[in-house]
């Protein structure tokens, strides 16, 4: 008769205390191995998150083209026809502005507070281009281009330097002497290649650009990208186009996190370095569960011919060898899980770090584990299994 369930765990666990040093041994090789593993998982996890917040802290992931200075090569200016021409053509691109520095930079004002942010006249789709989020008011209506009306949109830096907690929607603020009402107010981001925390930052629209220059054109063209893989066949397509629309005109193109992009990648090469060495360390546990497991079912022949000549059946020979590999391998992976966890806790509230426990990679870990073994074990529990009773009890 087979044995049941609640016997064969526990001659598993007769068998495994009976030899507590080498259970021990044996459990922290997986230990080792599952840490390693485990360790690796958490450091990917945490820099995904940290790249996706410095992608959350930039504008949307858009490319940029603009005019190139070469020699023997006319410079040729952008106009919004160059951008409602790449409009048309352009595929897997989601929205197209344009965004002017406001070269002649002059102060800010409001009542006795003043300040000199960055000021940038936009097209009507710079919001949809840079993904940015109005927090108070709207952005600009047609209307607003189309009757050159002097308003204007305040990053929320600049917003809480002049108003405070203060709704400035309808206010009057003075731009280089000149009288602008608030439109809207809209959330700052952190410029490409710059670590520095944004300073204040203001809008107004193009055509009113237009008015106070006298010259129509434009700055580099932003083209948002449905996503980060469309990137780089944007920036080809734009230069293709460009070229095929001015063949004597150099151009430039670039886009907005790439280097955010080369630290994911770089990244993600030392992630899949650090698991190929976690897998290896998991291996070498494995290894010594096989070889604990091939002494063990030597040291016990007489055991196994002994329960095989009374009636035991062989599938229960194999189980509890398989079982008791298992059971070590599950207790080493658990351990290594929960160490690296609180590990990682203390180093991420030490470092500020972002960190949330991830059942995903826990349960990879743990499966790598089980695998190995079910793996390990399952030779030298075969070999247990077809003993002969007679030459087994002999030995």
């Amino acid at each position: 008769m087979a044995l049941s369930t609640i016997d064969l765990f526990r001659l598993t666990y007769l068998s495994l205390k009976g030899n507590p040093l080498r259970s021990g041994l044996t459990a922290l090789g997986v230990f080792m191995g599952v840490t390693a593993v485990s360790a690796t998982l958490q450091v990917g996890n945490i820099s995904e998150t940290l790249i996706e917040h410095q992608l959350n802290e930039r504008d949307a992931p858009q490319v940029v083209v603009g005019p190139s200075w070469e020699r023997n090569k006319p410079f040729r200016r952008f106009q919004m026809e160059d951008l409602d021409y790449l409009q048309d053509r352009l595929v897997g691109a989601t929205a197209l502005s344009t965004m002017r520095w406001v070269y002649y930079q002059g102060d800010v004002t409001f009542l006795d507070r003043s300040a000199n942010p960055d000021s940038y006249a936009v097209s009507e789709a710079f919001v949809q281009t840079s993904g940015r989020q109005i927090l108070k008011g709207q952005f600009f209506n047609r209307a607003d281009f189309e009757n050159y009306r002097p308003v204007v949109i305040l990053d929320d830096v600049l917003a809480k330097q002049f108003f405070f907690d203060r709704n400035p929607i309808g206010e009057r603020i003075y731009f280089r002497g000149r009288p602008y009402i608030v439109r809207g107010v809209i959330e700052s981001k952190i410029e490409p290649y710059s670590d520095e925390e944004p300073q204040g930052t203001l809008f107004l629209p193009l055509t009113v650009w237009f008015s106070l220059s006298g010259r129509r054109t434009i700055g580099g063209i932003l083209i948002r990208a449905e996503r980060l893989e469309d990137l780089d066949p944007l920036e080809a397509q734009s230069l293709a186009l460009l070229e095929q629309r001015y063949p004597d005109s150099a151009f430039w193109s670039a886009n907005n996190v790439s280097d955010i992009l080369e630290q994911r990648k770089t990244l993600k090469t030392v992630a899949r370095s650090l698991l190929a060495v976690g897998g290896i360390a998991l291996l070498v546990g494995g290894v010594g569960i096989a070889n604990i497991s091939i002494a063990s079912v030597i040291e016990r022949t007489p055991e196994i011919g002994l329960r095989l000549a009374v009636g035991a059946k062989p599938h229960d020979v194999m189980m509890q060898f398989i079982l008791e590999a298992t059971l070590l391998s599950v207790m080493g992976g658990v351990a290594a899980i929960a160490t690296v966890h609180f590990i990682t806790v203390a180093v991420s509230q030490s470092f500020d770090l972002p960190y949330t426990f991830d059942k995903s990679s826990a349960i990879f870990a743990l499966s790598s584990a089980f695998t190995v073994g079910v793996g390990a074990g399952f030779l030298p529990a075969l070999r247990a299994s077809r003993l002969d009773p007679v030459k087994a009890l002999r030995s």
